[in-house]
């Protein structure tokens, strides 16, 4: 059995066929009819029957990398793991950060049409292990690289937690090209990966006039286009389809066609070489988000203000409500020091407290009204903000001024 084969493989009940892969250790690594891999233990049952020989497979010789085209702009690719930088680990059948920014670029040759590319790893994880400190080291990497002359950066991140990361790199850093986050829902090794899409439209993104921090994923569930997120207005929605990822409260920055090449904005944004690049990059680590539920016990409020939490942001239900037994324990923290800001479990529309006497209770304790903040987007700005200041007024008044485009001046329905 060598690499090409078509075989046929009995382990135990279940039986496989397909094209053998390039395989280590003890897996056999099959090609499905379907196009999936397997990977395969061989032990003492695995029976395995050779079907047809596949072509010889001459060695492939190393080619040096293309010198690229002076005239096409420079873009940074800055890795930080994902599944768009994923493919399969035989070892245990699961999906692991693996590949390389070079990797990345052998895979996706169209990205070479649309710039000259360099980067680096800045660290090989899933998103669910971000920490802020990564956040603080990505933002001095991006604004390395832009004073090194970057024309656009491009940031491959998991899609798990990228509105955190969107949201922290939009307050941290000002800047005078884009700075795209992409990721992809699926591994590259899979028939149904969405990487390419996202990464060519990502490149797109990176070497256009949009220069703000912004998310490109699937607009639709075909491989046809990419919407364009502001990088503090952008959710998750889905946790498996390519089109997962919607702007909420505001409409996205705009719209990358796949197929014609073309970027279609959709509203005001800010142009390159407009804004000197600036780098903010502290961040309060103890704050936290907390979702209320019926029946919630307010021992929650109390255990993050007796464990000296500077900042808690709160998911409340409707208009920004919580049982009126939390009120005492706010008002408490509140007067200890701690600042809290109320947001929406409804994600979509704007926190009041003064429709209601619960409300009205909550801001009389010192709670500060969240807007129409995504609650993950308010924690972040929260965090940015309190390495900054932390009188009372001065939180207050930077919590509910726009400053990345986080809050709308005005609600509008339809």
């Amino acid at each position: 059995m060598k690499v090409g084969d078509r075989v046929r493989i009995k382990k135990g009940d279940v039986t496989y066929t397909g094209l053998v892969m390039p395989s280590t250790g003890e897996y056999i690594v099959l090609k499905l009819d379907n196009g999936y891999n397997v990977g395969i233990k061989k032990d003492a049952s695995t029976k395995i029957t050779v079907l047809k020989k596949g072509a010889k497979i001459a060695r492939r010789k190393k080619t040096p990398a293309p010198l690229g085209n002076r005239a096409l702009p420079k873009v940074s690719i800055l890795s930080t793991g994902g599944t768009i930088a994923s493919k399969v680990d035989y070892r245990t059948g699961a999906v692991s950060s693996q590949f390389s920014v070079g990797d990345i670029l052998s895979a996706i040759p169209e990205l070479a049409e649309i710039a000259n590319f360099n980067g680096r790893v800045i660290y090989g994880i899933l998103s669910e292990n971000m920490r802020a400190e990564y956040w603080q080291e990505l933002a001095r990497a991006v604004a390395d690289d832009i004073k090194k002359g970057a024309d656009g950066v491009i940031i491959t991140h998991g899609t798990d937690t990228m509105t955190y990361t969107a949201a922290a790199l939009s307050f941290m850093l000002k800047t005078p090209v884009p700075i795209v986050l992409v990721g992809s829902q699926r591994s590259a090794d899979r028939p149904s990966s969405d990487n390419v899409v996202n990464a060519v439209c990502a490149a797109r993104v990176a070497t256009s006039d949009i220069a703000e921090v912004t998310v490109v994923m699937h607009a639709t569930s075909s491989d046809d286009q990419c919407l364009i997120h502001r990088g503090t207005r952008v959710r998750k929605m889905h946790t498996s389809k390519r089109d997962a990822f919607q702007s909420i409260n505001d409409k996205p920055v705009g719209l990358v066609d796949y197929k014609d090449k073309t970027i279609y904005p959709f509203g005001e944004y800010r142009k390159r070489n407009v804004q000197e690049l600036v780098l903010k990059e502290g961040l309060e680590t103890k704050c936290a988000l907390v979702k209320f539920f019926p029946g919630a016990s307010p021992m929650i409020i109390d255990h993050y203000a007796d464990a000296g939490y500077k900042g808690l942001v709160i998911e409340g239900t409707g208009l920004g409500h919580v049982s009126t037994e939390w009120i005492p324990s706010i008002k408490r923290a509140v007067d200890n020091g701690m600042h809290v800001i109320m947001t929406s479990q409804c994600l979509s529309g704007r926190v009041c407290d003064r429709v209601y006497d619960t409300g009205r209770d909550l801001l009389k304790a010192g709670v500060i009204e969240g807007e129409d903040m995504l609650p993950e987007v308010a924690l972040v700005k929260l965090m940015w903000v309190l390495d900054r200041t932390d009188g009372q007024e001065e939180v207050r008044q930077l919590m509910q001024t726009s400053l990345a485009g986080e809050i709308s001046e005005r609600s509008t329905y339809g």
